[in-house]
């Protein structure tokens, strides 16, 4: 296929540009690297198959020019990261909701299929776990900028979901759990690469809250193969799937396993949300994906266990000592 991803520099884009690539896909990438990083693709650079345009998806132009050579998008630019919603919401607004429509349009213009990626963010304060595709959403205020992320990937959603409906243009939607991996940055509240990087420079590991609050952390090679899968199934058009793991565990347990993995002398220190993030800041207590719906359409379960993804993390962080760039990011 002849694919078109957004936020290809990213984290995930630039992992699923790979798998692509290596299964013989015509790759192109745009990215305006406010998130991404282009060190992310630089070794795709020369390659026959792959492509990149270092620009904003709301550049319709560019855009236009880009949909109208591929097959299939798959949407991943956005702007992401607690951090980044809680400091600077206007852009998160913004980019995610602008962005997809104009992605959305451009693809109906020229019948791309779409991959649209959300977030499990969209639950909201949910209490009825596990959670599912089709469960009713609790929000907290809209003073709270902190749910404004989760407000824009659902309108993201309705938008989509809307263009399937009224023009038929084939749409499928993945919610990401937490998805984790090498080159994942902590510079925009990731827990996992900050607590790594901590663990590996003898700093302490800050924990936020009490550290009872419960994640499923996900190997961004099993995201990957569950978005290829779902961008191949025919059935999965019209519909939204959650992609996580099911493997729950404490973010305190979490940084305990990072100290003990990283063979860290770091202490672990609790940090109040209010000192990290801002007053009045609500968090989810736990966030555990059902993963039935598409582990019966394509058989998917994830591969790789959460020691084998954490050890991933810490190599590439070992790796990247000397990198100057990325000790800049805030710990």
């Amino acid at each position: 296929m002849r694919a078109l991803i957004t936020g290809g520099a990213g984290f995930i884009g630039s992992h699923l540009a790979e798998a692509l690539l290596a299964q013989g896909h015509q790759v192109t990438i745009i990215d305006d690297l406010s998130t991404g990083r282009f060190e992310n693709i630089a070794h795709l650079v020369g390659h026959p198959s792959f492509r990149f345009a270092i620009e904003t998806i709301t550049n319709e132009t560019v855009m236009d020019r880009l949909v109208s050579e591929c097959d299939v998008i798959f949407h991943l630019a956005a702007a992401v990261g607690v951090q980044l919603v809680v400091s600077r919401p206007v852009q998160v607004i913004e980019t995610n909701v602008y962005g997809s429509a104009m992605v959305l349009r451009l693809a109906n213009r020229y019948r791309c299929k779409v991959l649209l990626a959300s977030t499990s963010e969209v639950y909201g304060k949910g209490v009825q776990v596990p959670f599912r595709e089709d469960d009713d959403r609790l929000l907290g205020p809209t003073t709270r900028s902190r749910w404004s992320y989760a407000c824009s990937k659902a309108m993201d959603e309705f938008l989509a979901l809307a263009y399937h409906k009224q023009h038929r243009l084939p749409i499928v939607i993945f919610r990401l759990f937490n998805t984790i991996g090498p080159r994942q940055t902590g510079r925009y509240g990731m827990v996992v690469p900050r607590f790594v990087r901590q663990a590996l420079r003898g700093a302490p590991i800050t924990v936020y809250g009490d550290g009872r609050q419960t994640r499923c952390f996900l190997d961004v090679r099993d995201a990957v193969r569950a978005i290829i899968g779902l961008a191949e199934a025919p059935a999965a058009v019209g519909q939204v799937f959650n992609v996580g793991s099911t493997e729950e565990i404490t973010i305190l347990a979490l940084a305990q396993r990072v100290k003990t993995l990283a063979d860290s002398p770091s202490e672990i220190v609790f940090v109040p949300y209010e000192q990290a993030y801002e007053e009045g800041f609500e968090d989810f207590q736990r966030r555990v994906p059902d993963i039935s719906k598409i582990e019966r359409l394509l058989g998917y379960r994830p591969r790789y266990s959460l020691d084998e993804t954490l050890q991933s993390v810490i190599d590439y962080f070992r790796g990247r000592e000397h990198d100057q760039d990325n000790t800049a990011d805030p710990v």
